[in-house]
């Protein structure tokens, strides 16, 4: 069971993990030895998220999301396969705890009329500037 939240918890059927060899420097120890892991969680289908939960995870531009709404995590940080375990499941409930507050919806404001005022006078500047800059030809 992996616990979100005191209201949220994922249940273990729900999580598919798969174990890969790790790239990364080991010797011959990493040829041999299954530590990575790969842990998929169905976020579209899972009955044991709120659906504004599931909306905002799925609503993520987010690599490691499937288009068919999977989830999957990759690690291979450390050496040992349980210290992998640890830290994939702990990846997945930060991920689902950062979707459980609602984003603060932005209010639209106008700009005041004092940076107005200084947007134009920066504007009447840079172009005062560029006609010194420019040489009268039909003189010449």
């Amino acid at each position: 069971m992996l616990v979100v939240n005191r209201a949220i918890a994922v249940p273990e059927s729900e999580l598919v993990e798969r174990f890969l060899r790790a790239d990364g420097p080991g010797g011959q120890h990493v040829n041999r030895t299954e530590s990575a892991v790969e842990l998929r969680f169905d976020v579209a289908r899972s009955p044991s998220l709120p659906e504004a939960v599931r909306t905002r995870v799925l609503a993520r531009r987010d690599r490691r999301l499937t288009a068919e709404g999977v989830l999957v995590i990759q690690a291979r940080r450390f050496r040992d396969q349980a210290a992998n375990r640890a830290d994939a499941r702990e990846r997945l409930a930060d991920l689902l705890r950062g979707a459980l507050v609602a984003p603060k919806p932005r209010i639209a404001t106008k700009p005041t009329r004092g940076s107005r005022e200084r947007r134009l006078a920066g504007k009447q500047q840079r172009g005062s500037l560029k006609r010194t800059r420019s040489r009268d030809w039909s003189r010449e």
